[in-house]
């Protein structure tokens, strides 16, 4: 048996609705800016190492250390971001990419740019980038109510499209004015972004005992997080399939264009809608989290691409294949909307940013071999075999997502939210949905009554660990073997006292 959960303390301030979130709309204004400002760069990066050397490779070597950087510095950028104060992690990311951006701007104007100059601003954007995102997404809970976090993290998605989209065209256009101009509005928009980021109100952590370890059990603990628990597990898998199969999607796509006489200009209108249809799907990602399960919502992403895939095999006009890209492009972000929401809130916060890491490396892997794997399928296969190739995958995952029990049986967005706002800092045990994959460890509190807490998250206030942790049925038994008086403690001493005297 399992103690009956002790009274919550008193409730936190109601935080305001998303559109008068001070907080939030401060922290979306400064990104949104950074990225504009980072996606201009990107653009621009290979161009100007093509001016400066004509080598194919040497820009490819450029763009390809942001994305390394990135991918090598994620898991011990989780573990820096649980340990560090992420506000001020991110506030040291803005001003980092602003002086990386203006040391650039200083060379080009003096003549003296040189290939590593630009491989180490490179390096730094990648390093900074994986540093912020698990910072941003691990504050995310905490500046926002439980029941918004899922528009929050939508119009953070919409973001990021709106960001590519127009820092993308910028970069090209600011570059024809100069080559340091791009450069310079990056400097511009992480100094704003900074500026804009100070006055952010990150609520302080709960103070939670976690004994402080090397960075790589830290990294581990994080890793085991992840792995223990099967819904967190699933849907990042979820994710990962889902990126790796539409980024070769598009390689293949493009290909195909071109070898059917896509006009360029067609083919840059198809990356543009695919765009526009991402932004359009981050916007209706929340009425759809409202509305569909879970399951409902990560299940219909894999059939409505199941279904739209091979129709790139009959669409021969750019136009029409931009169209099918936005239809694409149109209920992913309600996925990951879905997968964000219930891990942030499956995860305590001492975990979330180890947990944001783990979810980026692997679906920055993904997103990186997917390219490859379209490539060499379109470099194989004739005709539209690539195409009927990655229908057939998408087809064989989408069957066994469907089939998934643990998908089926995931919390629904109600229960997980009304769980968190019931007890938004995790701060004393509560009634939770059984878990027969997860571990559990005993607890007890002062009254020397006992509860199950899952393992690894922080002990809640006034309970205490007792050094049992196993199956749920493991650390039943064991309370139901030491709990043989439900009494509390106090009631226990109180009766005690009457009797003897």
């Amino acid at each position: 048996m399992t103690g009956q959960p002790v009274a919550p303390p008193a409730a936190a301030p109601a935080k305001p609705p998303l559109s008068r979130n001070r907080d939030y709309r401060l922290l979306w204004t400064s990104q949104a800016l950074a990225e504009f400002g980072v996606n201009a760069t990107i653009i621009a990066f290979p161009l100007l190492v093509l001016a400066l050397t004509g080598s194919a490779a040497a820009s490819g070597l450029v763009l390809g250390t942001i994305a390394a950087a990135q991918l090598a510095a994620g898991l011990p950028a989780g573990a820096l971001v649980d340990r560090w104060n992420r506000k001020r992690l991110m506030l040291g990311c803005e001003a980092a990419q602003a002086v990386a951006a203006a040391s650039l701007v200083a060379v080009l104007l003096w003549g003296t740019a040189t290939v590593p100059h630009l491989v180490a601003v490179a390096a730094v954007f990648g390093l900074c980038a994986a540093l912020f995102e698990p910072a941003e997404e691990s504050c995310l809970p905490n500046l926002v109510e439980p029941e918004q976090l899922p528009t929050a993290i939508a119009m953070n998605s919409a973001r990021g499209y709106l960001g590519h989209l127009s820092g993308t065209a910028a970069g090209g256009f600011l570059f024809t004015l100069g080559r340091f101009v791009p450069f310079a509005a990056d400097v511009v928009t992480h100094t704003a972004a900074f500026c804009t980021l100070a006055f952010v109100r990150v609520p302080a952590r709960a103070k939670v005992e976690v004994e402080r370890k090397h960075l790589g059990r830290e990294i581990a603990d994080g890793l085991r997080w992840v792995w223990r628990h099967q819904h967190i597990r699933v849907t990042m898998l979820c994710a990962v399939v889902l990126n790796l199969f539409f980024s070769a999607f598009y390689i293949v796509v493009i290909v195909l264009a071109q070898r059917r006489g896509v006009p360029s200009g067609q083919i840059g209108i198809m990356a543009a809608m695919l765009g526009i249809g991402g932004i359009a799907g981050a916007l209706l990602a929340p009425y759809l989290h409202r509305v569909l399960s879970p399951y409902q919502s990560i299940a219909g992403v894999f059939w409505a691409l199941t279904v739209l895939t091979p129709a790139a095999v009959f669409v021969h006009n750019g136009y029409a294949m931009g169209g099918l890209f936005a239809a694409m492009a149109l209920l992913p972000p309600a996925a990951n909307t879905t997968i964000m929401t219930q891990q942030l809130l499956l995860t305590p916060d001492h975990l979330r940013g180890r947990l944001s890491s783990v979810l980026g490396l692997v679906t920055g892997v993904a997103a990186t071999i997917g390219p490859v794997l379209g490539g060499v399928l379109a470099q194989t296969l004739d005709g539209s075999r690539p195409v009927l190739v990655c229908a057939v995958g998408m087809a064989v995952v989408t069957v066994a997502v469907t089939a998934s029990g643990t998908l089926r049986g995931f919390p629904t967005h109600q229960t997980a939210a009304t769980d968190v706002a019931a007890d938004p800092s995790h701060n004393h045990p509560k009634e939770m949905e059984m878990d027969d994959n997860a571990r559990y460890e005993v607890l007890r509190n002062d009254e020397d009554q006992y509860s199950l807490w899952l393992a690894g998250q922080e002990v809640p206030a006034g309970w205490h660990r007792v050094g049992r942790e196993g199956s749920k049925e493991e650390c039943s038994a064991y309370v139901d073997e030491v709990w043989t008086d439900m009494r509390p403690r106090s009631l226990r001493e109180q009766m005690d006292g009457a009797a003897s005297s």
